[in-house]
């Protein structure tokens, strides 16, 4: 059985980390670099790290915290905002990411996920969408979740998949920040179109909202970045917790 994995996240914003709900209110929450260290002891079994206003400002990441961050941890470093290029690829990665995330920069030009893809390997190239319910229909949305592209989040995850994405974490919009639980519907509806792992994000609150999306084994992992951040759970007691209750996990 394929064990499940719980993945933090950063979202970096002027070299601090911060947190907000459906993608607004946003606050300062900690340092990304003694966050980083944190997670790596605290059990985590991967680590992403987004610069948030990379792609609206229309600049590269900060190369200069994240090879902090990457030297601080001995755990999988998926790494995304403003990655527009196969060079932008090249750079964080020889800044220590083991992941490239994509998701603004694939929207404008789809071409990039495959030509990532052949030069990196799939398992490199990550398509991170954000999604929003609009008039009852799942829509991507781009530059930190401010704009509606107007592109039906089910086709975009298969045609992404299809140029070789090797991951796709899915972000709802809907749940982000809430702490109501991840949006199970949206989730397994991208599920049914594609094969590659899923990476659910947006909605944990608490230990059972992992419980009840480990239920289905279409789902991979489960990221949240508040209920760690400010210690509402701590990822060694969540393993335990699913643990007893029949969830495989790291």
């Amino acid at each position: 059985m394929i064990t499940k994995r719980i993945i933090p996240c950063l979202d970096v914003r002027d070299a601090r980390v911060v947190k907000g709900t459906n993608f607004e209110g946003v606050q300062d929450v900690a340092d990304p670099v003694e966050m980083a260290r944190f997670y790596n002891e605290a059990g985590a079994d991967e680590l992403v790290f987004y610069d948030i206003t990379a792609s609206v400002e229309e600049r590269g990441i900060f190369t200069d915290i994240l090879k902090k961050v990457a030297s601080q941890i001995f755990i999988p470093l998926t790494v995304g905002g403003g990655i527009r290029t196969i060079e932008d690829f090249d750079r964080v990665l020889k800044c220590g990411a083991d992941k490239v995330s994509v998701n603004s920069g694939a929207i404008q030009n789809p071409d990039l996920i495959q030509r990532a893809a052949e030069k990196y390997g799939k398992q490199c190239v990550v398509l991170s969408m954000d999604i929003k319910r609009v008039d009852g229909v799942f829509r991507v949305f781009s530059k930190g979740g401010r704009e509606n592209t107007g592109i039906d989040a089910l086709e975009w995850a298969e045609d992404g998949v299809k140029r070789g994405a090797g991951e796709l974490v899915v972000n709802s919009i809907d749940t982000d920040g809430v702490k109501a639980g991840f949006d199970i519907e949206m989730l397994l509806a991208i599920a049914e179109r594609v094969s590659v792992p899923i990476v659910a994000s947006g909605g944990a609150g608490k230990m059972e909202d992992f419980k009840e999306l480990f239920q289905y084994p279409q789902m991979d992992a489960g990221l949240a970045a508040s209920i760690f951040h400010f210690k509402e759970v701590s990822i060694h007691d969540l393993k335990c917790y699913l643990r007893e209750n029949g969830v495989e996990v790291r």
